[in-house]
């Protein structure tokens, strides 16, 4: 079953599979609150962060093999976030569509760019050679990062540029990464109170 639209910028889809079942309902046009579940709790910090600071209430609902390993689950519930994010924008009329943002945690920075342009992309740059080793809180893997955001900018439909400019904490450098793509996301998905028109010469994202 595809993401439907339920209201406004309302959308929410359930995806069941041999694997893993997810369930994620968001409203582009929240406060931030969430209420996140995956059975991974070091995913579950990173998709409250997400929501908390892109401002997009986020329900996420998940389980899977997590005995075997986490990825499934992970990598999953990232491509129904996506799903539902491209269905969420609609024609993506009358947003800003591009969004910019550098966010430190302590010795972290990360820079995120995205743009909302229909064309799926990732460049994700600059983590420590040995940070995809990492194990951090017994479950997530360093190299699930980009799994996240793979996932999530082909199923959405966005262009993100992720660059790691510094870090030295792997926890520290995941979460910089998370905050920083929430904040570029608030920017590209909110209103522009200027126009109510498709951002896009072609008149189409």
């Amino acid at each position: 079953m595809g993401a439907e639209l339920i209201s406004g910028r309302i959308a929410q889809m359930e995806r069941v599979t041999s694997e893993s079942s997810v369930k994620v309902r968001m409203d582009l046009d929240g406060t931030g609150a969430s209420t996140i579940s995956t059975g991974v709790p070091f995913y579950d910090h990173m998709l409250t962060a997400l929501s908390k600071h892109s401002l997009i209430d986020l329900d996420i609902e998940a389980s899977g093999d997590t005995h075997i390993d986490v990825h499934h689950t992970v990598e999953d519930t990232a491509i129904v976030l996506g799903e539902v994010l491209r269905t969420a924008l609609g024609d993506k009329r009358g947003i800003r569509r591009f969004g910019d943002a550098t966010v430190p945690l302590d010795e972290a920075l990360a820079h995120a760019v995205v743009d909302v342009s229909g064309r799926p992309y990732l460049v994700h740059s600059g983590e420590p050679e040995g940070q995809q080793y990492h194990l951090i809180g017994g479950h997530f893997t360093g190299s699930m990062t980009r799994h996240v955001f793979e996932a999530i900018t082909y199923h959405s439909g966005i262009c993100l540029h992720m660059n790691l400019l510094g870090g030295r904490d792997p926890h520290h450098i995941v979460e910089a990464q998370f905050k920083a793509f929430a904040r570029a996301l608030r920017q590209a998905v909110e209103s522009d109170p200027r126009t109510d028109d498709i951002p896009s010469t072609k008149g189409a994202l």
